[in-house]
């Protein structure tokens, strides 16, 4: 069912990083970094794939990224809810459900046998199809995914995802120069307001958080040479 409220945008951004935060998807430790998938250290982590576990939550959340994509984007603009493998696929589940629209997957790379395919499911040449994933750090992972939609002959002009980083500034850039505009529903600023409000971390890791969040790249720089 197509959610029928509309809160506002800064509103769905502090009760989503209040959820994050609730379930425990929010990691921060400055001392010892994470690593992410680009080799490169980071205080922070997040697993949005923990909301499959939480329904009231996760229902919550596929109601706000469905308003915040219509709203966005338009009541019609799609005809076609494609998830990214694997994360993105029980998101894309949940938004096709809400908007009426028939739901796809796209993988990262050929299965390697069969018909070889990427996308599962039934996508149609000159469909209008919205990529659902659940955080984009830099961007860059999008774009295989929009050109594999691309290459069915379909149209790929947005991406919806719960968590965006919100502190490379390349990001937008670098889907906009492929034509995606984004559409999320919080940033690391938003839960690090969150948790500054709720006192979820003590002052110091905070304060090493948002140090991270300012100049993210020179804080990488600096951990990776030591």
């Amino acid at each position: 069912m197509i959610p029928s409220s509309y809160p506002d945008p800064s509103e769905i951004a502090r009760l989503t990083a209040r959820m994050l935060l609730e379930i425990k998807a929010v990691h921060f430790n400055a001392s010892d970094p994470f690593i992410l998938a680009s080799g490169l250290p980071s205080p922070t982590y997040i697993d949005c794939r923990k909301l499959i576990s939480y329904p009231r939550i996760r229902s919550t959340l596929m109601d706000f990224l469905t308003v915040t994509v219509m709203r966005n984007a338009g009541f019609e603009a799609f005809d076609n809810i494609a998830g990214g493998e694997t994360a993105g696929i029980p998101f894309a589940a949940m938004v096709a459900e809400r908007m009426g629209l028939p739901m796809t997957y796209v993988r990262k790379k050929p299965k390697g046998y069969g018909k070889g395919a990427r996308i599962e499911g039934d996508m149609h040449d000159g469909q209008r199809v919205l990529l659902v994933e659940d955080l984009t750090t830099d961007g860059g992972s999008k774009l295989s995914f929009v050109d594999a939609i691309r290459e069915t002959g379909a149209t790929c002009g947005h991406t919806a995802v719960i968590f965006y980083y919100g502190i490379f500034p390349e990001t937008e850039k670098t889907l906009g120069d492929h034509g995606v505009a984004l559409h999320s529903l919080c940033t690391w600023w938003d839960v690090l307001a969150e948790a500054k409000a709720q006192g979820a971390f003590d002052a110091t890791t905070l304060t090493d958080v948002e140090v991270f969040l300012n100049d993210p790249r020179a804080w990488q720089a600096a951990r990776k040479s030591d």
